[in-house]
């Protein structure tokens, strides 16, 4: 039999669409790998949802590998090290990947392909994550795009993306392979296990991907423009955590979306879910800038913001962190976050305006809690989403657009069926007045049962004031020249 190879798997915890997997079974024998190396993605190591998810995902893979007959090698430490070590021990001739994007695991990675290619090793790495490479993409003057609306129509206009890779009918284990670590030896779970909101909610995994992409494309999709921002609503897809960990590809989700929805044209897809298709395309976005600006990680993109009068306010936050802001719609999304590792889109929008805008407490403050308590906590797509609420990066929301976060409630929520679902203390308490208990009359707040400093907070800022103070900090800034 001929020498095995390595199949070595980061974000890409799947058989389905896994190029990488695909060509290394075709080939030879194979060992599938894993390696834990948290120290190479600082300071961007996963953070405590993140590594909840991956232990559960992990635990999916390696059932999957084991009903086809294979043993998920686990392992840690520096990845070229224990790379290097393999294919000595194991005589294997090759090491597959599919590649990452985030500058500093590029740079990680190239160094680990010439590092095994010094030792004959044959490397080959595939494109297995976005619909586009970001290096692939660039507008006319042969630049980065900073406006999403140039950008999607230029990947359109590239045509469908490549079909999905059927995952490989057989794949056959090497004759042996050295001994791994148990899973429970990543120490990936909490000691203290805070973790049972997510475990319910979730069902991590690539069985867990395809569930939610069956419900999602049979039924929200189709109205997914309208109830997108309804948070109480059942209206998105909840792809978000799988997609990052790579338990199912945006490939398998376009083309099973074009063949359920068909576009007029051949390979297009029906106008009813391209509001959603749109989605997958901002996270390419998201990718494509960090590619060109790995910075923006820690730095704004818009260099005048570079010198913004942000506020040091360690209560504020907390309270921010814990949902005890005095505004049930951000304090609803923050709790759903820390019980489920997941918040609602509309209200990330709004618990990340009202950080940066009402509070004016750094974006890079909520960007850390947000890579720390989110499931599908992404490096492209945090730095990005938190520049866009910032008003400093790419394609971004005005800085002096300030959401109201009792409108915004009223607008998306206006039955408070979210918030109460959030904060049962104000469960009783009106439509009228759920979204602005401080403004219902003192009667309303006693037959509610609610009385605001005892079991839910005043307003820890008022809007107006808050809105005119962040104004005021923007006009003596250097953001508010040449606007």
């Amino acid at each position: 039999m001929s020498s095995p190879a390595l199949v070595w798997l980061r974000r890409d915890l799947r058989l389905d669409d896994n190029p990488a997997l695909a060509a290394a079974a075709a080939r030879a024998a194979i060992i599938p790998v894993f390696v834990w190396s948290p120290h190479e993605e600082a300071p961007w190591a996963p953070g405590a949802a993140s590594r909840v998810w991956l232990h559960h995902s992990l635990a999916a893979l390696r059932d999957a590998l084991r009903a086809r007959g294979l043993e998920l090698l686990i392992t840690r430490g520096d990845a070229q090290q224990v790379l290097v070590d393999l294919a000595a021990r194991t005589g294997a001739c090759a090491v597959y990947w599919n590649r990452l994007y985030e500058p500093a695991l590029s740079a990680r990675d190239a160094s680990i392909e010439g590092a095994l290619r010094a030792r004959g090793l044959e490397v080959l790495s595939f494109a297995g994550t976005l619909l586009h490479e970001p290096h692939t993409i660039e507008n006319r003057q042969g630049r980065a795009f900073r406006v999403f609306t140039p950008f999607h129509r230029h990947c359109a206009a590239l045509g469908p993306p490549r079909a999905p890779v059927a995952a490989a009918l057989t794949l056959t284990a090497a004759p042996s392979q050295p001994p791994g670590l148990a899973l429970d030896a990543l120490e990936l779970l909490p000691r203290i296990d805070w973790s049972g909101g997510i475990r319910d909610a979730w069902t991590p995994g690539e069985a867990g991907a395809a569930r939610e992409l069956d419900t999602f494309a049979d039924a929200a999709v189709e109205h997914y423009a309208q109830a997108r921002d309804q948070p109480h609503l059942d209206g998105v897809s909840r792809l978000s955590p799988h997609l990052h960990f790579g338990e199912i590809t945006p490939h398998r989700i376009w083309h099973r979306l074009a063949r359920q929805w068909p576009g007029r044209g051949e390979g297009s897809v029906s106008v009813k879910v391209e509001p959603f298709t749109r989605q997958l395309y901002w996270r390419e976005f998201a990718h494509h800038l960090l590619h060109h600006f790995p910075h923006t990680t820690e730095q704004a993109l818009s260099a005048k913001f570079r010198t913004f009068g942000w506020r040091s306010d360690p209560p504020a936050l907390r309270a921010w962190a814990r949902g005890l802001t005095g505004y049930p719609l951000i304090d609803a999304g923050m709790r759903e976050l820390w019980h489920t590792g997941w918040m609602h889109n509309r209200v990330r929008m709004n618990v990340a305006s009202f950080l940066v805008k009402h509070l004016l407490i750094d974006w890079r403050e909520g960007a850390r809690w947000f890579w720390d308590t989110l499931v599908d906590a992404d490096l492209a797509n945090n730095a990005m989403g938190w520049q866009w609420a910032a008003g400093c990066g790419a394609d971004a929301a005005p800085y002096f657009r300030i959401f109201n976060p009792v409108l915004q409630g009223q607008r998306f929520d206006a039955r408070g069926t979210y918030v109460r679902r959030w904060i049962p203390e104000l469960a009783r308490l009106p439509d009228a007045h759920i979204h602005a208990p401080w403004a219902a009359p003192a009667q309303v707040l006693s037959d509610a049962g609610v009385r605001l400093g005892h079991g839910y907070p005043h307003p820890i800022v008022e809007h107006a004031a808050a809105r005119k103070l962040a104004l005021a900090t923007l006009a003596r800034s250097n953001v508010a020249k040449d606007r």
